[in-house]
């Protein structure tokens, strides 16, 4: 059994993944999480109709570095959907990306879901809050 087999038998229904669209991202949010930093995400509720696995309320996740490698676990605590015109700052500073401001929220957002194919002002976002249960 690998490492991540055993997780999701220690967290029943855990599902496993990384953030963002490169390397460097999955590598640099993963460890914002671990680190308490980051404590929120977000996706275009577009991208989530299309994904075998979604998160739920009270569900656990297994977040993966850019090598597959488990970094640590989270419980999701909130759900909701926004869109990304309503995101306040409140939101973006819990994301813990860049300067945790909500201008460089909107403009890395917006840049994600442009190389997406998703982008727009009034685009439906899955809100997702969640706290660290474990880093690996």
């Amino acid at each position: 059994m690998n490492i991540i087999d055993d997780l999701k038998v220690r967290y029943p229904g855990a599902i496993a993944w990384s953030f963002g669209d490169t390397p460097e991202l999955a590598d640099e949010l993963a460890e914002r999480v671990a680190n308490g930093i980051k404590t929120a995400t977000c996706c275009s509720l577009a991208s989530l109709k299309h994904e075998g696995d979604s998160p739920a309320i009270g569900g656990y996740s297994i977040i993966l570095n850019s090598k597959g490698e488990p970094v640590c676990v989270v419980r999701v605590i909130l759900l909701r959907v926004i869109r990304y015109c309503d995101v306040d700052q409140i939101f973006a500073r819990k994301e813990g990306e860049g300067d945790l401001s909500l201008r460089y929220w909107r403009q890395g957002h917006k840049d994600f879901f442009q190389r997406e194919g998703s982008f727009d002002e009034a685009m439906e976002l899955v809100s997702e809050e969640f706290e660290l249960v474990e880093v690996l």
